[in-house]
C-alpha cells in the first residue's frame, strides 16, 4: 500500500469509531490504485481504536491526541504531518468502493485546473439512495448535500461542477490550504466545511463532483442519531459563525430576507424535535462570537486573491437554486408538497 512519493495522503479523523474504521481501512486495503498512504488522527478514543490499528492495520500511521479536539483540529494536524500533493478526507464511517481511488486519479489528470472534488456518497445501508452528490450553500449560511435521500439517477451519474465539497469524502489539493487556509478550529465540529467552501471559492478555487468516485456513508455514526443534542447546538452556534466569517455588510443586507427565512425553519425545526435547550444554547454561544469572527472577516475580504465580490454572490446564488431544486425533487420523490419552497423560489431565487 506504501509508495515512496504517494500521490494522496488520505486523512481518517476517527474518535471511539473502533467497529466502522475496521471496515474502512479493510476497503482501502482493496483499492485498485496504490499510490496512497493512510494517516488516522484519533481523537482520545477510550475503545479499541488505536489496538486494532497497531495489530491489524500496521502499515497505517497513527496520530493521537489525549482528548476530543474535534474535526478541525485532527484534519488540520494530518494536513500539516503529511506531505502528498493531494488530500483525501475521509470519515470513519466510510466503506470506498474498490474503484475510488483510480477514478479520483483520472479525476486529477483530467480536470487540472480544479483544486477538490467531491465524491458520490450513497447510503451504506440502501445503496440506491443519495447521501450526497457534490456540496451547495444556502444563502442563510448553511451547507447542503446534493442528491440527500434522493434516488441515484442518470443526472449524479455525470461530474459536473459542484460549489464545494463534503469533508466527509472530499479530495483537496494541497494548494487549496496554503491559498485558503486550513479548517477554521473554532467551528469544532458541523458547517467547517461549509466555511471552507465559501473560503476556498472567494479565492477563485474550483471544485468538480466526480459521479465514479463512490463511497458508502453511515451518517451521523460518532455524534449518534442525525437529531440530537450535539449537532443542533453546534449547527446553530457554526452558523452564525459562517454568517459572520463570510459576509461582508452588504451581502449580509442582501442576503438578509433568506437569513430570517432560514432561521426561522431551523428554529421551528429544534423546537418540534424538542432540541429547545441545544438550540438556546447554541445562539448563547454565538452570542460571543461577533468581535473575534469579525476579525477573521476582515482577514478574509482582503485576500490578495479573492474574485469581485459580485462574482462571489452570483456562485452562492446557483448554488442554492440546484440545492432548493434537490430539496424540492427529494419532496416531490416521497409524495410532499412543495408550497413552501415554491414561494421562497420565486421570491428570492
Amino acid at each position: 500500500m506504501f509508495v515512496n512519493e504517494p500521490l494522496i495522503d488520505i486523512i481518517i479523523p476517527n474518535w471511539n469509531g473502533a467497529d466502522m474504521l475496521a471496515d474502512c481501512l479493510l476497503s482501502l486495503d482493496k483499492q485498485t490504485f496504490s499510490g496512497f498512504r493512510i494517516t488516522v488522527v484519533d481523537n482520545g478514543s477510550e475503545d479499541n481504536s488505536v489496538a486494532l490499528i497497531e495489530n491489524d492495520f500496521p502499515q497505517v500511521k497513527i496520530l493521537r491526541f489525549n482528548e476530543n479536539k474535534g474535526f478541525s483540529v485532527a484534519v488540520n494536524l494530518g494536513i500539516s504531518s503529511t506531505t502528498a500533493p493531494w488530500l483525501l478526507l475521509l470519515n470513519n464511517d466510510m466503506e470506498i468502493a474498490p474503484d475510488c481511488l483510480e477514478h479520483l486519479q483520472n479525476a486529477i489528470e483530467r480536470y487540472q485546473e480544479y483544486h477538490f472534488f467531491s465524491l458520490k456518497m450513497l447510503n451504506f445501508h440502501q445503496r440506491d439512495l443519495l447521501d450526497g452528490a457534490g456540496d451547495a450553500v444556502l444563502k442563510g449560511g448553511v451547507g447542503y448535500r446534493i442528491g440527500t435521500m434522493e434516488k441515484d439517477s442518470e443526472y449524479y451519474s455525470r461530474d459536473r461542477d459542484s460549489f464545494g465539497a463534503c469533508a466527509g469524502a472530499g479530495l483537496y489539493k494541497r494548494e487549496l490550504f496554503k491559498t485558503a487556509g486550513l479548517f477554521d478550529p473554532d467551528f469544532f465540529a458541523y458547517l467547517e466545511d461549509v466555511d471552507l467552501n465559501m473560503r476556498a471559492r472567494r479565492c477563485g478555487l474550483k471544485c468538480r463532483y466526480i459521479a465514479s468516485a463512490v463511497v458508502y456513508h453511515i451518517g451521523s455514526a460518532t455524534s449518534g442519531s442525525k437529531i440530537n443534542g450535539l449537532p443542533i447546538r453546534l449547527s446553530t452556534r457554526n452558523n452564525f459563525r459562517v454568517l459572520i466569517k463570510n459576509y461582508s455588510l452588504l451581502m449580509f443586507i442582501r442576503f438578509l430576507p433568506s437569513i430570517v427565512v432560514y432561521q426561522l425553519m431551523w428554529v421551528l425545526f429544534s423546537f418540534k424535535k424538542k432540541m429547545a435547550g441545544p438550540y438556546c444554547r447554541g445562539l448563547l454561544e454565538a452570542a460571543r462570537d461577533p468581535i473575534p469572527f469579525s476579525r477573521k472577516r476582515g482577514i478574509i475580504l482582503n485576500h490578495q486573491d479573492n474574485i469581485p465580490e459580485s462574482e462571489f454572490v452570483k456562485l452562492i446564488g446557483e448554488a442554492e437554486k440546484e440545492a432548493v431544486n434537490s430539496i424540492m425533487a427529494r419532496r416531490t420523490a416521497a409524495g410532499k408538497t412543495n408550497f413552501l419552497l415554491n414561494c421562497y423560489s420565486r421570491l428570492f431565487l
